[in-house]
């Protein structure tokens, strides 16, 4: 197992920067800006916090992060249950996502009982 020397190393955010560039993706040409801008918004909000709380320097800080990370990653997933009821994307493209969503909630959900046993 490689040494994590950085957040850069960690899975759960590698997998929040790819759906990060997803949801961009997905919604770049979509006219309805407020949507976008929050689903947006979400998606990075995934990946940040697992860079900060990681740069933040102790696991009591760190596993707060991650459980902000946590909740905005289930916020895409709430958005993109609208983006399919809106027809704003395609069923089968917005599975994925989900599906992708579901698996990142689980790697976090790990992580923090991960850091919680530490101590």
């Amino acid at each position: 197992m490689k040494k994590v020397e950085g957040f850069e190393d960690l899975v759960v955010w590698q997998e929040a920067k790819d759906l990060a560039g997803v949801i961009y993706k997905t919604f770049n040409g979509l006219k309805d800006f407020g949507f976008k801008d929050q689903i947006q918004r979400a998606s990075i909000s995934v990946m940040n916090n697992i860079a900060e709380g990681f740069e933040r320097g102790s696991d009591a800080d760190f596993l707060r992060f991650l459980y902000i990370s946590k909740a905005s990653c289930g916020e895409v997933r709430s958005m993109i249950y609208l983006a399919k009821d809106l027809n704003y994307i395609k069923e089968s493209d917005g599975n994925i996502i989900l599906e992708n969503c579901r698996k990142l909630a689980r790697g976090l959900a790990s992580f923090i009982k991960y850091l919680k046993r530490k101590d």
